[in-house]
């Protein structure tokens, strides 16, 4: 790959400091509609070279796209339009002649001799690997996840003309660093190669369901993995025939409600995040689908209730106690308008006393006025285009600082950042905006992860009865949120 145009490409993801932007506005003057226009069309060519960077060289730079399709609050908003639309659906493919490779070396035979039926066609392909429907010879229908060839010979190579890459632009351009980005990919790439490693965390992640969060359990599944069949670079899991999570039309014609979706997925994340302290941090469309609850219960309006499918559990992150009590101390903060809690727990996470208003920006999509707003339904963001403007002004105002607090973050707390990008894509897409109803959600689950620990750590009866009223005064508080948050469905309803 030539180094020069893979930094010119990255360059122009920031406005203004590549010669593409220079040209095109030369003369257009700022805020003028007409530069407006131009500004736009020059971040969707640099989009598009950058999406054909990726997709020429494939591997590790296809996942990179894929985590600049999430950066909402960092690039404009043309690149994460292409590289959403192109990273998720439009991943190369390997020749079955190279499956059939795989298949032969992982299990010692060919695809048709190993299954009694094996679809040469792909059903989905992805960075690291595609997806073939097949049938085992006891008559059970599969899903068989094929690593693509060329990834074990060139992703050493691959991750160190990345590193050379971001190493380059920091230097021509110092407040751009993302060096923390090559740290967290020489510690993951080698465990998502791995399928073993993916395998044992769907298992992991099922059994947390199952013991801290059983209320739910039923309602989170991941597929079964067949490990007489599996290898580090095969994976042969239960098929799950579903929706994915973003697609509306097939979850309605299901009998689901895309709200409850919207709901069970909040859910899902925050019990995974606050209460396990093993968070799946790859939620985006493609790998979460939707199918009726098998039970068969509904809900009290007769509509079916959903059951999420997780897939691909290759990237997972552990956070510790500390890092677990704070992330979840600060989302309470940010859902109650706790300003002093928002400042405590941001500067305990290393967002330090100078970046913590724009930490809270990032994680809510909302100015610091707007965070500290006491109103009920003071995080919902619409996604209006007047919001989308605004976000944009501020990344583009704020990029430096934005830049230096990517930095100082752990990397653990930077792939929360990712999980919650992912999860606010999907949610746009159920509600066409957020839900007051899926921040309700994150309060309580916060604020029950705070108390139970708590309790845990207190031993002596008076400092357990002060948690126990603690909890008390919570109940009462989220219930009279309950009540306004009604109250505000209600007048919304009666002013259409």
């Amino acid at each position: 790959m030539c180094l020069a145009s893979a930094v010119a490409v990255a360059v122009s993801a920031r406005p203004g400091r590549s010669g593409n932007y220079e040209y095109s506005l030369w003369g257009l003057p700022e805020g003028s509609t007409e530069r407006t226009r131009v500004k736009s069309e020059v971040h969707s060519r640099s989009a598009l070279r950058l999406q054909e960077l990726c997709f020429t060289n494939g591997g590790i730079y296809i996942k990179l796209g894929q985590h600049i399709s999430q950066l909402e609050y960092l690039v404009p908003a043309e690149y994460v339009q292409i590289m959403r639309e192109s990273m998720l659906n439009r991943c190369p493919v390997s020749s079955y002649d190279q499956v059939h490779e795989v298949v032969k070396n992982e299990l010692g035979g060919a695809p048709d001799e190993i299954f009694a039926e094996f679809d040469p066609v792909p059903i989905a392909s992805a960075s690291l690997a595609q997806v073939h429907v097949a049938r085992t010879h006891e008559g059970e229908k599969v899903a068989v996840k094929v690593q693509h060839t060329h990834m074990t010979d060139t992703a050493a190579a691959d991750y160190a003309t990345v590193e050379l890459i971001v190493n380059t632009l920091h230097r021509l351009f110092p407040s751009f660093d993302y060096r923390w980005l090559i740290d967290e990919m020489r510690e993951s790439l080698p465990k998502e190669l791995n399928f073993l490693f993916e395998a044992k965390n769907s298992v992991k992640c099922m059994d947390n369901f199952r013991r801290l969060s059983p209320g739910i359990a039923e309602y989170v599944y991941a597929p079964k993995v067949h490990w007489n069949l599996s290898t580090s670079k095969l994976l042969v899991m239960e098929f799950i025939d579903g929706a994915q999570v973003n697609d509306l039309k097939t979850i309605q014609k299901l009998g689901i409600q895309p709200n409850d979706v919207a709901k069970l997925l909040s859910l899902a994340f925050a019990e995974m995040m606050f209460k396990h302290g093993f968070v799946h941090c790859d939620p985006h469309a493609a790998n979460v689908l939707i199918r009726p609850l098998p039970s068969g219960h509904r809900s009290v309006f007769g509509k079916r209730k959903p059951q999420l499918i997780l897939l691909d559990h290759g990237l997972y992150k552990d956070l510790d106690i500390s890092t677990r009590i704070s992330y979840a101390s600060l989302w309470k903060g940010l859902i109650f308008s706790d300003a002093n809690a928002i400042k405590e727990n941001s500067v305990k996470l290393g967002a330090g006393e100078d970046l913590y208003a724009l930490f809270a920006g990032i994680l809510t999509m909302r100015p610091w006025n707007k965070v500290i707003d006491p109103a009920v339904d003071h995080l919902v963001v619409q996604g209006s285009d007047s919001d989308r403007s605004e976000l944009q002004i501020y990344a583009s105002q704020y990029f430096p600082q934005i830049t230096e607090l990517l930095r100082r973050l752990p990397r653990v707390i930077l792939l929360m950042l990712k999980t919650n990008d992912c999860l606010r894509a999907v949610n746009r897409s159920l509600m066409q905006g957020s839900s007051q109803e899926t921040f309700f959600i994150i309060g309580r689950v916060s604020s029950e992860a705070i108390i139970e620990s708590k309790l845990l750590q207190n031993r002596s009866f008076l400092s357990r009865a002060l948690v126990w009223w603690e909890e008390i005064q919570l109940e009462v508080r989220l219930f009279v949120m309950q009540i306004a948050l009604w109250l505000l469905k209600l007048q919304k309803a009666l002013t259409l």
